[in-house]
């Protein structure tokens, strides 16, 4: 039976890339995206182009009170689509790049932070766990920040630290499930993230890319493939990892 994997934040950059290598490996995929339908469509249109199905729903991973709406509207889109009550992958993807020195962050951007990146895997897990096949696997995205410390990321860093964490109590506890769950931590990555910071900004890039053993920052190509990967049976054994993908950023 055709796997199907969900992905929040798949209408553009690592969420894209890792939907569009899951087609690729022969999966289908329903994917969210915060506001430009548009490129989830296009998501769509490619995916659809190589002969599998997709479905793309709106969600803000940020805003807890919509959770149980949304998972009624992807059992039905399960039913309508695949003719199916479950889900077999969820890829906690959706975020974005906010960045402050500790001393000038405000309780605003935390919040933020905490609510997309923390707040939101959790509980956007919690309630699509009635939906996620027994067998199935979680993915949950965090960054290369919580290993080497960059100024200037702290907040950040800290949430998807608690995401780390997270995994592993989930793995612990979805165990009997047999559900598997690890963290894949990509380092500096070339995509539209933080404005498109480590892509457009000539001496951001170098930094990072002087920090990497490799000689460069990452492309989306780098993660999506990797993603798809650890999602397929050869992984099965996999559980409760943290696996970072950053071409060995600040060894």
């Amino acid at each position: 039976m055709t796997k199907i994997t969900l992905i929040t934040g798949a209408s553009r950059g690592l969420g894209r890339n890792t939907a569009l290598s899951i087609a690729r490996h022969g999966g289908d995929v329903v994917l969210t995206y915060y506001s430009r339908a548009d490129e989830a469509d296009a998501v769509i249109a490619e995916i659809q182009a190589m002969g599998r199905k997709a479905v793309a729903l709106q969600l803000d991973t940020g805003e807890v009170g919509a959770f149980p709406g949304f998972a009624e509207r992807l059992r039905a889109r399960l039913s309508e689509t695949w003719g199916r009550e479950t889900f077999d992958h969820l890829v906690n993807n959706a975020g974005h790049g906010d960045y402050a020195l500790i001393g000038q962050t405000s309780e605003e951007q935390f919040d933020r932070l905490v609510d997309v990146h923390f707040k939101g895997v959790y509980f956007l897990t919690q309630s699509l766990l009635p939906l996620l096949a027994d067998g199935g696997r979680i993915v949950n995205l965090s960054s290369g920040l919580t290993r080497v410390c960059v100024p200037g990321y702290g907040a950040y860093a800290a949430v998807k630290g608690a995401v780390e964490v997270l995994t592993r109590y989930m793995a612990k506890e979805l165990g009997s499930r047999r559900i598997a769950v690890n963290t894949v931590a990509p380092g500096a990555i070339e995509t539209d993230f933080g404005g498109g910071a480590v892509r457009d900004n000539a001496d951001i890039n170098k930094h990072f890319a002087d920090l990497t053993a490799l000689g460069r920052v990452g492309v989306p190509d780098d993660i999506g493939p990797m993603v798809a990967s650890l999602l397929g049976e050869e992984n099965r054994w996999v559980n409760a990892q943290r696996i970072e993908v950053s071409g060995g950023q600040g060894i």
